[in-house]
C-alpha cells in the first residue's frame, strides 16, 4: 500500500499491526478527539457536578460538561448534572469546596491566572480531605506579556497546596488519567489536578479509545454510597474550625497520615486500569533507559516527541539516549526516578517554565536534585548510592513554543559535550542551544498536511473534521492541531494534520508535509508557505480564477521556481464562491468556505479508493462527522456542509503540467 496525492506514492506504509482487544475485559471505544473531549466523557459519566469559571484553554472542557447539563444528561447512577458558572475562579473552587462538603462528586475545569486565583481555597480544600477533581489545560502565566497557551508555571505555582497532581502527555492519558485521578482521589480524601498542556493536548484531535461506561460505573462507584456528607446533622463533624496555637500544628502534621496513602493507592488505580483495559501507567514512563548514557526528563506532550528521538539517536546515530516521562508530579516519585537515572552518566531536565531566581534550577529540577541527595544519604527511605550523574537543565516550550526533535537532540548533544549547565531551546538567545540536526521522525508511511487560513475561515474546525473522518472512517490514527493566536478572527492562522497507521507521537509543527492547503491566497506571497512540502506533492489553493492559465501567473515566481523543481501538483477552487452560493445563514459564508478543503482532501489522498468504500458509505461517515461538530446548528447547516464538501470535490480543478511547465 502506498500514500498518494493524486495518484503519486510518495511515502511506503509498513504492515499495520492491529491491537488485540480480547485479552481485556475493557478495550475503549476507539473514536478520535481532543484532551478536553477525553476528560469531558469521563466527567459527564460520573461527576454529579462542575463549579467552574472556564478560562482559555480550558474553556472547551467547561463548555462540554455544561453543554451536557443543558441536554438532560444524567451520570451512570441517574443524577441529573449540574453546572455552576459563579462570578470568578476563586468563586468556582468555593462552589467545587461547598459540592464536595455536602458529600457530592465536583469537578472543576481552568487554567493559567484562573488556577492562581483559586489558591487560597485550594488549601482549604485539601485541608478538609475533599476528594475534589481539578482538570488543567496548563498555560503560561502572564509576566511580561500575556499569553494564552502551553506552560507549567500556573500547575507548579499550586504544587505546595496539598493536592496530587498527574500529567498527561496525550488525549488518551487525559481522558483516563481523569479517571485514575478520581478513584485515587476517593480513596485517600486527597483532592487531585488532571493536568494536560494547554492547547497542544487540549486541542489536538487525536485517536484515542474512550472508556467505556461499564467500566467507569465499575472502576468509580456511586458518589451517593461512597462519598460522606460533613453537613449531614444526623452524624455531625466539625469542620474548617478555627484552631490556636495549641491545636494548628497538630492538625497540619496529623494530615500526613493521608498523604501517606496516595502513592499506594495511585499504583492500586493504575494497576485496576491496565488489568480491565489493557492500558498501563506508572508515576513514570522510562523507555529505553536501561542502558542508556544519557536521559532526557520532562512532563507534558514534548515528551512523546522525545521518545521518537531517542529511537533516533540509537537506530541511527548509535548513542545511547533514553527518555523518562514524570506522569505524577505529586506525590513526588522520588525512587522511581533516581532507580531510572542513576547509571547514566548524564540526564537532561526539560520544564515549560522558567525560574531564574532560583539558582538550583526550576521545579523539576529542584525535585529530583533533592531526590539525589536523599539517595546519597539514605534517607527518606532511599536505598544508598554512590553515583550522582552530571544533571543539566533547560526551557523548553514555554508559551507552546515550538520544540522539535532538532531541540532535543541539542540537549543531547549538550550532555555528551559537557555543554552549559542551564539552556534554553527554540529561541534566538545567548542560552540557547544550537539546532542542526532536526530530522523528520513522523510515523513511516503517515500522510501529513498544513494549511494556511485565516481566523474565521473554518478552516481549524474542517481539520478536525478530516481528522475525525480519517480516523472513525478509515481507521487511522490522527493527530490535528491548529496553531492558535491569542488574537481572534482576521488574522492568519496555520493549522496541521498527520494520519498514519501507528500512534503519532511528534507532537511539533509539521516541517515536512505530502499536502498544502492555501485557503488564504496571500499566503503564496511567501516563499516560505511552501517550506518542507516534500517533492510530488501538492498544493490546494483558494482562488476566483477558473482559467489555469490566470492562477498559475497570480503566484510569484519564486513559489512557481519551487513548484517545477519538487515536481508539485497544483489544485484550486473557489472555495468562496461555494460558500457563498450553498451557506442558507448569511453568517456561516465566510466559515463554510474552509469545509471546501474536506472535498478536496477525499479526492487527492488514496483513502477512499484503498478502503473500497461506496458513495453512499463515504457520505454516510462524513455526515456523521459533521453532526458532530454542526449537528447543533440543525440539520440544514449539515446539509450545507454536505454540498460544499461535494462541490470542492468535483469542482476542483488542477493546473496542467503544459502550463506549469511552458516557460
Amino acid at each position: 500500500m502506498s500514500v498518494a496525492v493524486a495518484d503519486r506514492p510518495v511515502r511506503t506504509v509498513e504492515p499495520q499491526k492491529q491491537p488485540t482487544e480480547t485479552a481485556y475485559q475493557y478495550p475503549g471505544i476507539p473514536t478520535t478527539c481532543d484532551g478536553a473531549e477525553a476528560v469531558v466523557h469521563a466527567e459527564i459519566h460520573i461527576s454529579q457536578a462542575a463549579g467552574a469559571y472556564p478560562i482559555t484553554s480550558s474553556t472547551t472542557m467547561g463548555g462540554g460538561f455544561n453543554a451536557s447539563v443543558m441536554n438532560g444528561h444524567k451520570n451512570l447512577w441517574g443524577d441529573s448534572l449540574m453546572f455552576f458558572e459563579p462570578e470568578s475562579e476563586h468563586s468556582a473552587a468555593s462552589v467545587c469546596e461547598g459540592f464536595a462538603v455536602a458529600g457530592g462528586r465536583v469537578t472543576n475545569f481552568t487554567s493559567g491566572q484562573g488556577l492562581v486565583l483559586m489558591k487560597e481555597v485550594l488549601y482549604t480544600i485539601s485541608g478538609k480531605r475533599l476528594p475534589v477533581v481539578m482538570n488543567i489545560g496548563a498555560r503560561a502565566l502572564t509576566s511580561q506579556g500575556l499569553n494564552v497557551h502551553a506552560g507549567h508555571d500556573d500547575v507548579m505555582s499550586v504544587a505546595d497546596v496539598g493536592w496530587g497532581m498527574i500529567f498527561a502527555r496525550n488525549a488518551q492519558e487525559a481522558g483516563d488519567f481523569c479517571l485514575i485521578a478520581r478513584r485515587t482521589a476517593e480513596a485517600s480524601s486527597t483532592p487531585f489536578f488532571n493536568v494536560q498542556d494547554g492547547f497542544l493536548t487540549t486541542h489536538t484531535v487525536e485517536t484515542v479509545r474512550l472508556t467505556e461506561p461499564e467500566f467507569m460505573k465499575e472502576f468509580i462507584g456511586d458518589p451517593k454510597v461512597k462519598l460522606t456528607n460533613l453537613m449531614d446533622p444526623n452524624s455531625p463533624l466539625m469542620s474548617g474550625c478555627v484552631q490556636n496555637q495549641d491545636s494548628y500544628m497538630k492538625g497540619k502534621i496529623a494530615q500526613r497520615w493521608y498523604y501517606d496513602q496516595i502513592a499506594d493507592k495511585l499504583q492500586d488505580s493504575f494497576d485496576e486500569f491496565a488489568r480491565k483495559t489493557g492500558r498501563r501507567y506508572g508515576h513514570v514512563d522510562a523507555y529505553r533507559c536501561e542502558d542508556a548514557e544519557y536521559i532526557l526528563v520532562g512532563m507534558g506532550c514534548y515528551m512523546e516527541t522525545a521518545k521518537v528521538t531517542v529511537d533516533y539517536l540509537r537506530d541511527v546515530k548509535g548513542i545511547k539516549a533514553g527518555c523518562m516521562a514524570v506522569l505524577v508530579f505529586r506525590p513526588f516519585p522520588t525512587r522511581p526516578i533516581v532507580d531510572a537515572l542513576k547509571d547514566c552518566k548524564a540526564f537532561t531536565v526539560f520544564e515549560r517554565m522558567d525560574d531564574p531566581l532560583s539558582t538550583t534550577g526550576n521545579h523539576l529540577t529542584r525535585e529530583i536534585k533533592a531526590a539525589f541527595c536523599d539517595a546519597v544519604t539514605g534517607q527518606n527511605g532511599q536505598e544508598k548510592i554512590t553515583h550522582v550523574p552530571q544533571v543539566y537543565h533547560g526551557a523548553a516550550g514555554l508559551g507552546s513554543r515550538d520544540v522539535r526533535p532538532g531541540d532535543i537532540i541539542a540537549a543531547f548533544h549538550n550532555m555528551m559535550i559537557g555543554g552549559p549547565d542551564y539552556f534554553s531551546v527554540g529561541i534566538d538567545h545567548k542560552t540557547a542551544l544550537t539546532r542542526k540536526d532536526d530530522p523528520d521522525l513522523r510515523p513511516k508511511g503517515g500522510f501529513s498536511m498544513r494549511g494556511h487560513s485565516v481566523g474565521g475561515f473554518g478552516s481549524v474546525t474542517t481539520n478536525k473534521v478530516i481528522a475525525t473522518i480519517a480516523g472513525n472512517v478509515f481507521g487511522k490514527d490522527v493527530q490535528a492541531y491548529p496553531k492558535y493566536g491569542s488574537e481572534k478572527k482576521g488574522l492568519p492562522t496555520t493549522y496541521y494534520l498527520t494520519i498514519a497507521d501507528t500512534h503519532v507521537n511528534m507532537h511539533s509543527e509539521l516541517e515536512k508535509v505530502e499536502l498544502l492547503c492555501v485557503n488564504d491566497p496571500t499566503a503564496m506571497l511567501s516563499e516560505l508557505t511552501l517550506k518542507g512540502l516534500v517533492p510530488g506533492g501538492a498544493i490546494f489553493m483558494q482562488s476566483p480564477y477558473s482559467n489555469p492559465e490566470d492562477v498559475w501567473k497570480r503566484i510569484p515566481l519564486q513559489n512557481q521556481h519551487a513548484i517545477r523543481e519538487k515536481k508539485v501538483r497544483v489544485y484550486y477552487c473557489d472555495m468562496v464562491q461555494i460558500a457563498r452560493e450553498v451557506a442558507s445563514e448569511p453568517d456561516l459564508q465566510m466559515r463554510m468556505q474552509g469545509i471546501v478543503l474536506l472535498g478536496a482532501f477525499l479526492r487527492l489522498t488514496p483513502y477512499v479508493r484503498e478502503a473500497e468504500m461506496s458513495d453512499e458509505q463515504l457520505d454516510a461517515g462524513v455526515e456523521k462527522a459533521l453532526t458532530k461538530y454542526f449537528g447543533k446548528r440543525g440539520t440544514q447547516v449539515v446539509q450545507d456542509n454536505m454540498n460544499c464538501i461535494k462541490r470542492g470535490r468535483s469542482e476542483m480543478k488542477e493546473i496542467p503540467e503544459s502550463v506549469i511547465y511552458a516557460h
